[in-house]
């Protein structure tokens, strides 16, 4: 058995050892039949425009999650929720698909001007002109409404980190490149969501001392102060029409 193994090991390395020096390898046992069929580079250059094109959709498509994370109010929205929920001390509940669903149609509710104004700027006039509108023309016209998005929900300080790493000094904000106000948008809106986060916990933590006291007071050390805390946030949510209050803070912040 030993002998066997060492055999298929050599015979590897043998064609391992062979193929990576260009010299044929030696087949053993049965010979599959080898096509006759080559492969001839194509010598149209549509075909390869065509194929090109395909590939760059593709790639596009693929980034298409990042862009919708990173470029729209999705960020925020998505982090305030997973706020509440912890606030709460239901980290389960709402349940994720809920929350991301709630966050994709919040997100095009603000998002709904900025992506009419880039289908009626860009995407028509694009299909309209039947090829005569380039496509970095159409790419340069959808960039304009979500680039004045990204810039009135942007902090001056975070943007000018970027710049002054890069040594970038644009004259005007047409000029800022997206290389630059994509994460400073997005750290702007993890400052935001953070910053809302902190709003959030404080009533529920107050809840939580008082409860935590009381229990403590009656001697009740063994009984977890969650369980009896978790009621009464609940409680103050619901009346507090925490929801709705919640969401129509969320879109003040866009307006």
């Amino acid at each position: 058995m030993k002998k066997l193994l060492w055999i298929i090991l050599v015979l590897g390395l043998v064609g391992i050892a062979s193929a990576q020096a260009g010299i044929p390898s030696i087949s053993i046992g049965l010979g599959a039949p080898q096509s006759g069929a080559k492969i001839n580079p194509s010598g149209n250059n549509n075909e390869v425009a065509t194929s090109l094109q395909i590939l760059a959709m593709l790639t596009v498509l693929s980034l298409a999650p990042a862009l919708m994370i990173l470029t729209t109010a999705f960020t925020r929205i998505v982090i305030i929720f997973s706020f509440i929920r912890t606030a709460l001390g239901t980290p389960t509940i709402p349940p994720n698909q809920v929350v991301i669903g709630l966050s994709l149609f919040l997100t095009f509710y603000v998002m709904g001007p900025t992506w009419t104004k880039v289908n009626d700027t860009a995407v028509q006039p694009y299909f309209a002109s039947k090829g005569k509108m380039s496509q970095k023309e159409a790419l340069e016209r959808a960039s304009g409404p979500v680039r004045d998005f990204m810039l009135k929900n942007t902090y001056e300080k975070d943007l000018k980190l970027f710049l002054d790493i890069r040594k970038e000094k644009p004259a005007t904000k047409k000029e800022v490149s997206l290389t630059s106000l994509v994460p400073a948008f997005v750290i702007s809106e993890l400052k935001t969501a953070f910053i809302v986060g902190f709003y959030i916990f404080i009533p529920f933590l107050i809840i939580d001392l008082v409860v935590a006291s009381g229990l403590m007071s009656m001697g009740m050390m063994m009984l977890p102060p969650s369980i009896v805390s978790l009621p009464a946030k609940l409680l103050v949510f619901v009346l507090a029409d925490g929801w709705g209050t919640l969401v129509s803070a969320i879109l003040a912040g866009y307006r």
